[in-house]
């Protein structure tokens, strides 16, 4: 998740990938936020792969006024000959205890192709802008980081299971599905937490994604480690925590 927040692995390896969120245009998230409130908070993460250093990230929660927020992610990595920088920026209100996402903006450059993208949710016209030259009906869908609002207060409700509608980075809809899988206290560079630790649901493939979000701390996420074919690709790990 996360994520995607979860949802960060692909912010520091070309081919990793963990995208994630989901809101409906009407229903949006069930109930849902206020479980937790909407505290604006500041978090930074270290990356590695297999013991080395790759780069560092953030991630912040602010409030804008009224009942509106942002929602940012800053990555920068680098491995071997490889470097990735990444921005992402979601733009939502909080109406009667449901997430609206109205903005949302990504950005990623470094080695190989430079790449963006912006959506508008438009909800009078029930569509998405996608950059200045597509549209997509608005079905129900959310961008690639508001998921992580909804499983934190989920968590917090004890629920299991999630299950999400998301335009990807690339104007694509995908669905993601992740489950809780247990307990566990990690020791990380912010200090020792108790978690509880969810793994993104895939079918066929060779990829296995870890979230570890703590209690402590509003049920924000605290690490997330991915493998291929039995292989660490990346190992994102809280350094700071700030409401």
């Amino acid at each position: 998740m996360m994520v995607k927040f979860c949802s960060m692995i692909n912010l520091y390896l070309p081919k990793a990938t963990l995208r994630i969120n989901v809101l409906l245009l009407g229903l949006l998230i069930p109930q849902s936020l206020l479980a937790l409130e909407l505290t604006p908070f500041e978090a930074h993460y270290q990356a590695s792969r297999s013991g080395m250093n790759l780069g560092k990230a953030s991630q912040t929660l602010t409030h804008l006024g009224r009942n509106q927020y942002k929602f940012a992610y800053h990555s920068e990595a680098s491995f071997l000959f490889l470097s990735d920088k990444r921005t992402e920026e979601s733009l939502f209100s909080l109406v009667d205890g449901k997430l609206v996402p109205y903005k949302y903006h990504f950005s990623r450059s470094g080695t190989g192709k430079d790449k963006a993208i912006s959506l508008v949710f438009d909800a009078r016209r029930q569509q998405i802008q996608v950059n200045a030259d597509d549209t997509l009906p608005w079905q129900g869908e959310i961008d690639n980081q508001l998921y992580q609002l909804d499983v934190r207060s989920g968590l917090a409700k004890g629920e299991q299971e999630f299950a999400y509608q998301t335009i990807n980075d690339r104007g694509e809809l995908r669905q993601q599905k992740f489950r809780v899988v247990g307990k566990e206290t990690l020791t990380l560079p912010y200090g020792e937490l108790a978690c509880i630790k969810l793994e993104k649901v895939r079918e066929d493939s060779p990829r296995e994604t870890f979230i570890w979000f703590a209690p402590s701390l509003d049920y924000q996420m605290v690490r997330l480690q991915q493998f291929k074919e039995g292989d660490e690709q990346a190992d994102i790990q809280l350094t700071k925590f700030s409401r």
